[in-house]
């Protein structure tokens, strides 16, 4: 099997991870960066260049779309996929997940349980808008950020209008939510991979921080799932039509809830946490689908 992983750096973990499982299991594997990638588009034409040479016969895609590279690198994926190129996660489904207000209106869709969110965008109805989340704490985040970046906690009303406008006034899309106390700064990851969730951490914020991510300095242990965290997890990247997702979650006293779908998940952390190899998973879940699309050839 021939695999392309559209990462802009070879040298992360996860790239590194992913290529040097796919290499053990017999496939070749090239990592390909997006902005590298040039299109031809044409009736009855698909073409795709990466550093000026034609990508051809190429099986499977998996992509590692940073924040910044959403836009070109899910044209690029498109691409590959009118090549007849599988994917585990689709641009579209790339895109879905990437903007946390669409994610969150498909969830509610599928009736899966997740802080109370507003969003507004007249600066002159922040009121209107804390109003109809009620009394804070409250959560206050870019709609467009990740690993924690752009997430604010405001604990007084007067806090939350100050933190809103100034977003506003920076012309940013933002969200709102509550602030659930008794998840005391703790987070779910639950790796979703076809249909299974397959590892599970528990992160702790250090001390003073309400942001369980890695990158700020929390700490992650192996999680143990109930069945109801299992499911929604499950759920939540079918919802979004995700192959491979990071699932986070809060526990909270009405049930888990579901607090952001990542198509892009880190393996690091995952894997140092919970010692399972994630990776070949990944690979894995490949090769049965590859398999299953040539045997209807």
């Amino acid at each position: 099997m021939k695999i392309a992983i559209l990462s802009r750096n070879a040298r992360l973990y996860s790239t590194q991870r992913l290529v040097e499982v796919a290499r053990e299991r017999g496939h070749v594997v090239r990592v390909l960066d997006p902005l590298r990638c040039y299109v031809r588009i044409a009736p009855g034409e698909v073409e795709i260049r990466h550093k000026g040479k034609a990508l051809h016969d190429i099986d499977a895609a998996i992509p590692r779309i940073g924040t910044s590279s959403t836009f070109y690198g899910t044209a690029v994926l498109r691409q590959l996929e009118m090549m007849g190129v599988y994917t585990p996660n689709s641009s579209d489904a790339v895109l879905r997940a990437r903007d946390k207000l669409r994610c969150l209106q498909i969830l509610a869709a599928k009736g899966l349980d997740m802080p109370v969110t507003v969003f507004g965008d007249n600066p002159d109805d922040t009121t209107d808008v804390l109003d109809l989340l009620g009394d804070p704490p409250h959560v206050i985040k870019l709609n467009e950020g990740s690993q924690g970046t752009g997430v604010v906690l405001a604990e007084k009303r007067s806090a939350s209008q100050s933190v809103v406008e100034a977003f506003r006034g920076l012309y940013a899309n933002f969200l709102v939510q509550e602030f659930i106390a008794e998840a005391k700064g703790s987070d779910l990851r639950c790796f979703v991979v076809g249909g299974q969730v397959v590892a599970a951490m528990q992160r702790e914020a250090v001390a003073g921080e309400f942001r369980a991510n890695l990158h700020r300095g929390g700490t992650a242990v192996a999680a143990k799932l109930t069945a109801a965290e299992k499911r929604i997890s499950v759920d939540a990247a079918e919802a979004l039509g995700l192959g491979i997702a990071g699932v986070d979650l809060l526990r909270s006293k009405r049930g888990p809830l579901v607090l952001e779908v990542n198509a892009s998940p880190g393996l690091e952390g995952i894997e140092a946490a919970s010692s399972v190899n994630v990776a070949e998973h990944i690979i894995r879940h490949l090769e049965r689908h590859v398999a299953k699309t040539s045997k209807r050839a």
